[in-house]
Formats: C-alpha cells, structure tokens, sequence
C-alpha cells in the first residue's frame, strides 16, 4: 500500500528549508534526524507516495516556486496542506511568522496547486491566553476575521487547540518575560461554544487536535490531521491508504499512519514562544 508523507510537524520545511525539500524530493529520498537520535531514510519515490502532507505558516516559497519546489511536487498525484494562521504572526509570540493579512493572501494560490479546497485544512492553532499591562488577551477573537476568510473560499476544515505549555516553553516563557495564562477546562470549552457559533455562520468544521475534552462541546469533532480515510477520498484515482493510528503520535493524536520527513536538528525560526520543538528559542 503506498504511503503518506508528512513534511512536517518537527519544523516548518517550506518556510525555511526549501532548498533541502525540493533537493530531497528531486533525489526521491529523504535522510532524516528523528526523535531520540534515531536516524532513518525516507523513499520518496512516487510510485510508493500516495499523498504528499505539508504543514506551515508561510507558503509564500512553495507559491513562488523557490527552488523549484512546486514543480517537484508535480510528480505526486496528491499533496494536502495544513495553513496554520493564529492572528498571531509577525508579533513577539510569533516573531518570524507572516502577518496575519500576508498568509491570506496566500490562500487563493494555494487552493490553486492544491487542485481543490478540500485539500487544505486551516490550523487556527493554538489558541493563547497571556497577560500584558495588567490585562488578559487571547488570539481567539481573530476567528471572527479568519472564517468568513475560508468558507467562501470552499475551506470548510478548521482544527484547533488551545496552547499546552510543555515544560521547556515553560522556562522559555519565564526567561522572556511573558506571563501566559492556562484557563481551566471549562473556560476552553466555553471558548471552544464561541468559535462553533461563528463555525456554523460560516459553514466550516471545526476539530480539536489532541485535546479530546473539547469533543464534549456540540459542533466539535475530534481530529486526525493526517486522516487516511479522508485522503483516499480525495485521491484522484480514489487509491486506497492505511487508516491505522500512527503509533509514534501522541496518546489523544487521531492521525492515521505517515512518514514524518523532518528533523527537530532543522531549527525553526518562527520562533514561536509556545513552540515544543524548537531548543534554540
């Protein structure tokens, strides 16, 4: 059966790492650093590439074709992409992400080479509390401009999540400064009841990545960002893919199984203060 590949949920490969994208889709293998030191190789090779998965917040490179990088994707029949737009970009939170206005520029192209816009899934995440000047703000009232952005658009996909602080954005949020807040529980999903309002005036659906709690609040379904089922659908030859849970995600991940070709050693820098993956922030 062939495979999906996932480029990447360890960094933003189109951003920041074209060059080695299109030179590793050209030579139809990847040598990729995972997790824990492990080292594999990846065959890209087409005939074995069912669907191409890419994840960003900027994919002005990919429009532009830098590095050749749209027409080496031509080679596979399929490619879906998650845009993650926050509102948050361009701001200390977010330093080197586009501003929010520059990333929707960038959705008619990108339904463009996506063929369709079923293909592309819109990450309004995460969702962050912090305290400024004495007061709280949060990026959750940028819904309100981003979904009357997707629905007209034919993006009905939306997942979300609200910011886990592991412990190195912990000390990396001490060290800077900023002075986040984790609501409770119930506050998200009360949150999570406004953002399914405004879903639903705009026809969009709405999934919560790895926090299943909010799966509770009617309107919100669970996600599986990279869902096997939902891809062979897609396909244009309707090519069946493995619908397995990837083992290698985490407990409340729903994704079914891919080939993450990205390195945590491909350091980011979007240099987002929530970040889980970037040591050099």
């Amino acid at each position: 059966m062939k495979k999906v590949i996932s480029a990447s949920r360890r960094t933003d490969l189109v951003s920041f790492f074209p060059d080695w994208l299109a030179s590793a889709i050209q030579e139809e293998k990847a040598r990729v650093y995972g997790p824990s030191g492990r080292t594999y190789s990846a065959d890209l090779s087409p005939n074995g590439i069912h669907t191409f998965v890419l994840w960003s917040k900027n994919f002005s490179n990919l429009i532009q074709n830098r590095e050749g990088l749209r027409d080496a994707l031509l080679k596979y029949d399929q490619h879906y992409f998650h845009f993650t737009i926050t509102g948050l970009g361009g701001s200390f939170i977010e330093r080197g992400a586009p501003p929010p206005s520059e990333a929707l520029r960038q959705l008619g192209p990108l339904i463009d080479i996506a063929g369709r816009p079923e293909r592309i899934s819109v990450r309004f995440d995460p969702i962050v509390y912090w305290r400024e000047d004495g007061m709280m703000k949060t990026n959750l009232f940028y819904f309100e401009k981003l979904a009357p952005e997707l629905g007209p658009r034919g993006i009905k996909d939306v997942r979300f999540s609200f910011a886990q602080w592991y412990s190195k954005a912990v000390r990396r949020a001490k060290r800077q400064g900023f002075q986040f807040i984790d609501p409770s529980e119930e506050e998200k999903k009360n949150a999570a009841r406004a953002l399914v309002s405004l879903a639903d005036q705009w026809d969009l659906r709405l999934y919560s990545c790895s926090q299943h709690f909010l799966s509770e609040v009617p309107g919100i379904r669970p996600s599986a960002c990279i869902n096997g089922q939902l891809l062979s659908e897609l396909h244009p030859y309707k090519d069946a893919v493995s619908t397995r849970k990837d083992r290698g995600q985490r407990a409340q991940c729903r994704c079914t199984e891919s080939v993450d070709i990205g390195s945590y050693t491909q350091f980011c820098p979007h240099s987002c203060l929530y970040c889980y993956a970037n040591p050099k922030i």
